[in-house]
């Protein structure tokens, strides 16, 4: 099974554009981790073609708020519908149990005693000054975490965060996580 944690940085934000929709937004760049191949990769706005085939072959599209954030931006420049590729949305997950929206930082800390790199908005000028490389990194950072968490949800049943200084644990059900939707390719290509 093909699976691929993604996140995305924007070269704007929403009080840029004026709106509250992703898909407002402009791509700086993706950030992915292909398990077919086990390696991490950036792809800046005009490399993103190169991402389609990879996306295409995949079986599960992994990410950290990446059905209210990420797919609805990236799908704006997909000659596709990603929509049509199964998708595991950590931070939904995690509200669907605990009925309030976490950090991946702070699910991050707690169940791996790992930290982000930065955070969107040191990223965004980070892009504004030039500074790709640190962007990249950053995104490649949340990639690492978000498929680390992955991992140990798969493993484990649970994540962890910290709240009011003591550790607590979110049972998931990660059961359908894996389950195959039918073909990995969306068709929506000829690849």
């Amino acid at each position: 099974m093909r699976i691929v944690t993604f996140d995305i940085e924007t070269s704007n934000w929403m009080s840029d554009v004026g709106s509250y929709d992703p898909a407002d937004l402009s791509i700086a760049l993706v950030a992915v981790h292909d398990s077919q191949n086990d390696t991490y990769e950036c792809f800046l706005e005009n490399e993103l073609p190169r991402l389609w085939k990879i996306l295409e072959g995949t079986d599960v599209l992994v990410g950290y708020n990446s059905d209210h954030f990420d797919i609805p931006l990236l799908n704006k420049y997909y000659p596709g519908d990603l929509s049509r590729i199964k998708s595991v949305d950590l931070m939904r997950e995690i509200y669907t149990v605990l009925g309030r929206r976490l950090r991946l930082d702070a699910v991050a800390e707690g169940t791996l005693g790992e930290r982000k790199s930065g955070d969107g908005a040191q990223s965004l000028e980070w892009w504004k000054a030039g500074e790709i490389d640190k962007v990249k990194e950053y995104c490649k950072r949340d990639v690492e975490l978000t498929k680390k968490i992955f991992d140990h949800a798969l493993t484990h049943g649970n994540v962890k965060y910290r709240d009011l200084g003591k550790l607590r644990e979110i049972k998931l059900d990660t059961s359908k996580w894996l389950q195959e939707r039918g073909s990995a390719l969306t068709y929506t290509l000829g690849f």
